[in-house]
């Protein structure tokens, strides 16, 4: 079944839980709430579709993409955080899409600076970087004894 016509079900059946229908009330119901569930779809699609059309340009410059706080879709021009999740949730792309699509480097991290920065002290409390540089010592160290 599809996933309009499920939703549909779920509609009409929680309304004539309540209300007292025939069958054929029913059936029209279903069929009309459908319809409209449907014409929603269409719109949204298309909407979409002409949104991914016009995505060529940026609606964002690259320059005020990366801000301190935010940094922006520049598909949509949303502020957020991080852009990874957003990118695959709603863009349907990933990372390296992205930064190929809009001539980003790879160096230029998908984060707000104060998150990363945020992030990187949290890493130094915790000494994760002490682990790192004690796992590399120590695979040095067995890679020269063989």
């Amino acid at each position: 079944m599809s996933k309009l016509l499920e939703m549909a079900v779920e509609i009409v059946s929680a309304h004539a839980s309540t209300t007292s229908m025939s069958k054929e009330d029913l059936v029209a119901e279903l069929a009309e709430i459908h319809g409209v569930l449907k014409t929603m779809d269409d719109s949204e699609n298309s909407e979409a579709a002409a949104a991914e059309q016009s995505s060529d340009e940026p609606a964002v410059s690259l320059k005020k993409a990366f801000g301190k706080d935010k940094v922006y879709c520049m598909i949509c021009g949303k502020g957020m955080t991080t852009l990874g999740r957003h990118l695959r949730m709603v863009h349907e792309m990933t990372p390296a899409e992205y930064r190929k699509k809009f001539g980003i480097p790879s160096s230029q991290a998908l984060a707000a600076k104060s998150y990363s920065a945020q992030r990187r002290q949290m890493a130094i409390d915790r000494g994760l970087g002490n682990n790192l540089a004690k796992a590399r010592a120590a695979k040095k160290a067995a890679k020269n004894k063989k």
